[in-house]
């Protein structure tokens, strides 16, 4: 008999008899509408859980327009001008689109706005500039020839973005433009509560109220042609508003300039070494959030209804891995999975009943057109996810946009009545249980637990990106037999290296957030690693690990990896290292080296660095003992097979563990095992498209040879004896 449950379908208007047909094939047990989408009354009568997407902040433009002055805000950078005499003129809204965005003339740009000359740093005297609105330019008077300067200026958001991203994807045409108010506006703050007291009486057949999500966009700027301009998925710049602003003075004791919002035009994007000052913004935008957002969930629970927040849109604040998230009491969270990386993003989030993924593609007309084929995208984002299902499940998975384009596609209807299938056998098999990990891996930056596999993301969802180079540690770690931390620089200084600890992994460009920058200035980080990892442990470093030029150092942790990098200082000086050894651990079963765009010019610093991979004149992979524990060093990792199965014998062999690498383990790249000792089972997974063949290792060494159809799972039983 077919099993049901834990899925959710999109539905539409006029698609009742279509809707009860994917339901039944699907197996679909809740029903939800989109953005731009309704739900009929029939509909809403079908045997189903109904989701119905809640905007508080947007959406409501009949508030909205009679309170423009509580819009929300950003902070925004104008271009680099270069005086050519002493007086400069600067246009700071070229670039920008004018259909989101409009300049702050309600409250003095004098008090709130910032002029910098950007080549010596200095705040430009505000008796030496003036703003012509009309023009929306600033006026610099007795500008240095030759300097650059920029206006860190306010504006209001006049258009939602993602409503934005939707109208103009889906050509909306005239529909109107989503409004986006603040709600810590007096008058926004009444409208939240009141509107969604209302809302609730109107829409009695709703069961789960979807919060999309509450008051803050992340950072989503547009340019004068309507496309993307910066996108930030971390970004806190709408938050930021006059209210604000003057609420943080009075709470932390201190006033925030411009700067420490839009940061030179970096905007504070989670690859910056956040500031103290940025970082207080953040813990204050949270626990008003945090505040704000309970009110709405208790109205909703005195409803009689469930609340899940959308994990995307305007989720700022709510940081699900913060301190305040547990406060908010949600039932449920729902993210766009991207991969294994987002899967666990979501799978692994506390205080919540339940988890949910909402899988690619979306149902929309940029991927659902004549001559494609979306089976191609849904086969390979479901493949991704799966393997991170096999090692934490999230509770439900669902699918979002316009159901009606996705009916016309049977081939692609016909596949994802499969992935339902195996997903609820998946669940019902291992939710609740542990599997089987032999190391314990912390991911060390800036950020720490509070972005729990979110390192190195620049967008999630729709506009989800990674960095190349480091794309692979999260994403091969998120599917691997090991358990996975993230601890950050603060932690290691005040706390030290936690007990259950194997490996360390710091990966990243010099001067980020993930790299350190300057947190290796401090003796007690580097001091404590270096202690720990000769006591025993392992240090994996990826890129420019521990990189910050000090003491003729660049790798401060250099001693520990046996290798450096050179910039052009110690070019006199001979380095003798180049000899790659025949046969490593690390590299037996590489089939192929891909350091994507790599680090150039590592050296080896001593005659002990076992130099694994060099090419070019420099070395791309390499070990080196320290004390009893062990430094690995990789130039780059994008992901794919090969370095999923590089990471995982670096990992292994730096924690001193080698000899226990092959306990549940596949010896074909495309296939991996997870095993579940306390209910005696084995999942076998063929990870590719096309028939493997693979020797399966037991707990105990023994293997046997076994054939897997394309994308096959296959359980076996174990004894708990192996």
């Amino acid at each position: 008999m077919k099993k049901t449950g834990r899925v959710t379908l999109p539905s539409e208007q006029n698609f009742l008899a279509e809707t009860k047909d994917i339901m039944k094939r699907w197996g679909a047990d809740a029903i939800r509408d989109s953005d731009g989408t309704k739900l009929d009354d029939e509909i809403k009568q079908l045997d189903a859980k109904i989701y119905t997407t809640y905007f508080v902040a947007r959406g409501h433009n009949d508030f909205a327009e009679k309170h423009m002055e509580e819009c929300q805000q950003l902070y925004l950078m104008s271009q680099f001008n270069t005086a050519l005499g002493e007086t400069l003129e600067i246009d700071f809204m070229t670039g920008y689109f004018e259909e989101q965005l409009k300049p702050d003339y309600i409250h003095d740009p004098k008090r709130y706005w910032e002029v910098i000359d950007r080549t010596t740093g200095e705040v430009v005297d505000i008796h030496h500039w003036d703003v012509n609105e009309e023009r929306n330019t600033v006026i610099i008077k007795k500008a240095i020839p030759w300097h650059e300067y920029t206006v860190s200026f306010l504006v209001y958001a006049i258009w939602d973005p993602t409503q934005m991203y939707n109208h103009i994807t889906n050509s909306w045409g005239d529909k109107p433009h989503d409004i986006p108010f603040d709600v810590r506006q007096p008058y926004s703050n009444e409208f939240m509560s009141n509107t969604l007291k209302q809302w609730l009486k109107d829409n009695p057949d709703t069961d789960v109220v979807r919060f999309t999500t509450f008051f803050y966009h992340f950072t989503l700027v547009f340019n004068n042609l309507g496309k993307e301009k910066f996108v930030d998925w971390f970004g806190y710049g709408a938050s930021v508003s006059v209210a604000a602003l003057d609420a943080f003075e009075q709470e932390k004791g201190y006033r925030l300039r411009p700067e420490d919002i839009v940061d030179q035009g970096y905007y504070n994007t989670s690859f910056r070494v956040p500031s103290k000052a940025f970082s207080d913004y953040m813990d204050f935008v949270q626990r008003f959030v945090a505040k704000e957002a309970k009110k709405l969930i208790d109205i909703v629970h005195e409803s009689g209804k469930e609340a899940m927040m959308f994990l995307g849109d305007n989720w700022i604040g709510t940081e699900p891995y913060g301190k305040y998230f547990e406060e908010i009491g949600l039932d449920a969270v729902v993210g766009s999975v991207g991969g294994g990386a987002t899967l666990r993003m979501i799978a692994d989030i506390p205080h919540v009943r339940y988890t949910e993924g909402r899988f690619l593609p979306y149902f929309f007309p940029d991927t659902f057109y004549e001559g494609n084929n979306p089976v191609i995208e849904a086969n390979e984002n479901w493949l991704t996810a799966r393997r991170a299902i096999m090692r934490n499940p999230v509770d439900r998975i669902g699918y979002g946009g316009y159901l009606s384009l996705a009916y016309k596609f049977p081939e692609f209807v016909d596949y994802i009545e499969k992935v339902t299938d195996e997903f609820r056998e998946i669940y019902d098999t291992i939710n609740g249980v542990k599997p089987h990990t032999g190391l314990k891996v912390a991911i060390l930056n800036s950020w720490g637990k509070l972005r729990t596999w979110q390192t190195h993301m620049v967008a999630h969802a729709l506009w989800y990106k990674q960095i190349y180079s480091y794309l692979g540690v999260l994403e091969s770690l998120s599917g691997a037999a090991v358990d996975v931390s993230f601890i950050s620089f603060d932690d290691v200084i005040n706390h030290g290296v936690p007990e259950d600890v194997d490996v360390i992994i710091n990966a990243g460009d010099v001067g980020t957030a993930f790299s350190g920058g300057e947190n290796w200035m401090n003796e007690a980080l580097v001091t404590k690693i270096r202690a720990w990892v000769h006591n025993g442990g392992g240090f994996v470093g990826i890129g420019e690990p521990s990189a910050h030029q000090h003491q003729g150092r660049y790798f401060q942790l250099a001693q520990v990896l046996g290798v450096d990098k050179e910039l052009g200082f110690s070019l006199s000086t001979d380095k003798y290292y180049t000899t790659a050894v025949e046969k490593h651990f690390i590299s037996e079963d590489m089939t192929k080296f891909n350091f994507g765009e790599g680090m150039k010019n590592i050296y080896a610093i001593t005659e002990d660095t076992e130099i694994i991979e060099y090419s070019n004149g420099e070395v791309h992979l390499s070990s080196h003992n320290y004390g009893k524990g062990r430094g690995v060093y990789i130039a780059g990792l994008p992901y794919s097979e090969d370095n999923t199965r590089l990471l995982l014998r670096a990992l292994f062999y730096a924690a001193n563990k080698d000899n226990e690498f092959h306990k549940w383990h596949a010896s074909n790249l495309y296939c991996e095992v997870h095993a579940y000792p306390s209910i005696e089972k084995m999942a076998i997974v063929n990870n590719s498209m096309k028939e493997q063949t693979t020797l399966v290792f037991d707990g105990n060494g023994n293997s046997k040879e076994i054939t897997l159809e394309p994308s096959e799972i296959r359980w076996e039983a174990i004894s708990n004896e192996s």
